[in-house]
């Protein structure tokens, strides 16, 4: 019974994170130009502020809390995404600068742009291992565990979702 129970909610949070893959694929147009499918900072700017409003909805509908665990979680939720919306706004502008640069970047710059998009992956994985012991302090080992859980799961769609509307270096 359990089991099924698990399956059941696994695949509720996979269709709810699925469709803000398709929710996100719906805001995120693509411009035609010679340069290839880049993302206008217009759409950029209005993509992340639905997408943050949308990452707590789907935090708060998938993480069961009692009203308890609630008032200690979510103060600590809102440091949480202010410093990982500090490193997504940097991320965001290394976007915005290769669509700008995109079909005149130089070896040395294609390099440059990849160490500092792997930087950025660096330092949202070190921020979650700093939050880790913050959460635990708030949740259970479970619940600590559900809400990094969802939280990658999330970041990996919106990721997916950036990246597949970036076109390669090597094809400017």
């Amino acid at each position: 019974m359990l089991k099924k129970l698990v399956a059941a909610g696994l695949l509720g949070v996979s269709w709810m994170l699925f469709g803000v893959a398709s929710w996100a694929q719906t805001v995120m147009p693509q411009e035609s130009s010679s340069r290839g499918a880049v993302i206008s900072k217009q759409d950029m700017e209005l993509m992340r502020k639905d997408l943050r409003a949308k990452r707590r909805d789907l935090t708060a509908a998938n993480l069961k809390l009692t009203e308890a665990e609630g008032e200690r979680f979510w103060p600590v939720y809102v440091l949480y995404i202010k410093e990982l919306n500090a490193i997504n706004d940097k991320k965001f502008a290394l976007i915005q600068d290769y669509a700008e640069n995109y079909g005149t970047m130089t070896n040395d710059q294609a390099l440059v742009f990849i160490r500092q998009w792997l930087d950025f992956d660096i330092a949202t994985n070190q921020l979650r291992q700093k939050y880790v012991p913050m959460v635990s302090k708030v949740l259970d080992g479970r619940k600590t565990a559900t809400f990094f859980q969802l939280d990658r799961r999330i970041a990996m769609m919106i990721e997916l979702q950036v990246a597949s509307q970036m076109p390669p270096v090597e094809s400017q």
